[in-house]
């Protein structure tokens, strides 16, 4: 739908990759547009100081604004609470709070699918996206893969796809967004620093299906009891997928292939699963999540399987670097959560070095150390979680535990930890913020220090090189 902003006057709050998509898209529908951001203007990129100055964007920095007065809208970035200052004032004041996704929402015509999960996401837009492009819809792939919704949006046709990747944080401020396809893939602790508990992660996950209808579609995972539970008011149809057992609707996997079964009970076929590429159960049931959203976006099952078994996955997320001296490197930097790199741990085979640590979002560490089993044999712990893990690894019985200073220094630790045949696996069951501006930085930072050791002689005169 579209909204009419002739007249109005909006604050777009925060500066990050959505906020400036926000902006962006404002100042092409010409409506008055004022940012804030935490940020100084010596601290604020020169660049993007020079574009909102040119367009006349009015400023506010360093500080939230304390007064609503004058504004018809605020759009929030996702890392602002709504339950925030800012979002208390706006309250009080009757102005109403939307974030980045209503407002691409709001300003074009296309067809969404929303896609959220705690992990997974990711690799499930991704690859949905590149079902859709390659049975020839107009798609874009948007949100949290990196490229703000309104960019898009704001040229997007009622033909046009919009295959979107959402975060709780993203779903908190949405209104009347309603998805044609809307997709849970799990839930599991994570952001509690913000959410507080996981009845709350629930119920914002949840709100990604709060404004559809019957003819609109809803695919939850139903071997994850908390995607389930959640889902029981759900008011789109339901289309559920599971890997464990066989469904009288929906996708799963049968006689090793990938299945979906339509309302009238109709069997049709995708891949094969050792067809697929992109390795670990997590990724059967992303792949289980993106084949039942195509299909039933109407896409044709062989299209759907050809795209799925050519599908090699997403960077910093079980991405092969490298092997030196036999000993294998794997970057899995999105591992942000300790679920998430639970299962990056139950996809290696053998022995294994693991390198963790990073921001703490008050995540909890029992069951991600109680995957280690038999396969991994050393810890490597960096950054503010650390102590944290440490502490918490010494409780459970494992002492194997290395401490460094960084990801040069933990790289190097968990090579001469490793050997032949084993696999250094970074895998920080956390957020990268306490030393990277995102996880992709620290996944690239892990990819230059196996490169720099790759071209490094040990002291036993043998020659690194990537075999």
């Amino acid at each position: 739908m579209e909204m009419d902003l002739e007249g109005k006057r909006i604050l777009v709050a925060g500066l990050g990759m959505s906020g400036i998509g926000a902006v962006e898209a404002l100042l092409k529908k010409e409506v008055d547009v004022a940012a804030t951001d935490r940020k100084s203007r010596e601290e604020l990129d020169p660049a993007l100081l020079s574009f909102l100055e040119k367009n006349q964007v009015e400023l506010l920095l360093g500080s939230e604004p304390t007064s609503m007065e004058g504004y018809d809208l605020i759009v929030l970035s996702p890392g602002i609470s709504p339950d925030g200052p800012l979002g208390r004032r706006a309250m009080k004041a009757g102005v109403p709070v939307i974030g980045e996704i209503e407002l691409a929402w709001l300003m074009a015509e296309a067809n969404y699918v929303a896609i959220t999960g705690t992990n997974g996401k990711t690799t499930t837009t991704v690859l949905v996206g590149e079902i859709f492009k390659n049975a020839g819809l107009s798609t874009e792939v948007v949100g949290n893969v990196g490229v703000a919704v309104t960019t898009k949006a704001i040229s997007a046709s009622k033909d046009t796809w919009m295959i979107t990747e959402i975060s709780s944080f993203q779903l908190e401020t949405i209104r009347e967004f309603r998805p044609k396809i809307a997709a849970l893939l799990n839930i599991t602790p994570d952001h509690m620093d913000r959410h507080g508990t996981l009845e709350e992660y629930g119920a914002a996950k949840a709100r990604i299906f709060m404004n559809q209808g019957i003819t609109d579609f809803f695919i939850v995972n139903r071997d994850d009891p908390e995607s389930w539970k959640v889902s029981a008011f759900c008011p789109a149809t339901m289309v559920p997928f599971s890997r464990k057992q066989e469904l009288s609707f929906g996708a799963f996997v049968l006689e090793g292939d990938i299945i979906i079964r339509d309302q009238a009970g109709d069997r049709h076929r995708i891949c094969s699963v050792s067809e697929l590429r992109i390795p670990g159960s997590h990724n059967l049931e992303n792949a289980l999540a993106a084949a039942a959203i195509a299909f039933f976006a109407g896409i044709d099952p062989a299209e759907i399987g050809d795209t799925m078994k050519r599908f090699q996955g997403v960077a910093h997320r079980l991405e092969y670097v490298g092997e030196i001296n036999g000993i294998r490197f794997v970057n899995d930097s999105k591992g942000t959560n300790p679920d998430a790199s639970i299962k990056a741990i139950e996809a290696m085979e053998g022995g294994t070095v693991l390198i963790a640590g990073g921001y703490d979002k008050e995540s909890t560490y029992d069951d991600f150390l109680g995957a280690f089993g038999n396969k991994v044999h050393t810890l490597v712990l960096m950054g503010k979680t650390g102590p944290k893990i440490r502490d918490a690894a010494l409780a459970a019985g494992f002492s194997n535990i290395i401490m460094t200073a960084g990801m040069e220094e933990s790289v190097g630790a968990a090579y001469r930890a490793a050997s032949p045949g084993e696999t250094v696996l970074l895998s920080p069951a956390c957020a990268s913020w306490d030393m990277y501006s995102c996880f992709e930085e620290r996944g690239e930072h892990f990819k230059k220090c196996v490169a720099t050791l790759g071209n490094l002689k040990t002291t036993d005169g043998r020659e690194h090189g990537q075999e």
